[in-house]
């Protein structure tokens, strides 16, 4: 299974959507909420390559993009591919 890492916050649609979706693949997930740990959004910001907005997604270390890039992997049959790497 993929190493998947996505950074969040508590209160925003688009990370409850994006975990949503790998919820329903039942896909396991690191979730770094920059509510609960502020410390790691600069970290979140170097490793986007400079994205700001949440949620950021990684997969096996490669940066996805957001929600939205996520849903269109999807939708072009990428995702599962992504996800069924190791």
């Amino acid at each position: 299974m993929s190493n998947v890492v996505i950074y969040t916050k508590d209160y925003c649609p688009y990370c409850h959507r994006a975990k949503a979706l790998l919820d329903s693949k039942g896909v396991a997930y690191t979730e770094f909420d920059l509510v609960a740990e502020p410390q790691r959004r600069d970290e979140m910001i170097t490793k986007a390559n400079g994205r700001t907005t949440v949620p950021q997604i990684f997969i096996n270390d490669v940066h996805i993009g957001g929600c939205d890039d996520m849903m269109a992997m999807n939708v072009e049959g990428k995702l599962d591919v992504l996800l069924s790497a190791q």
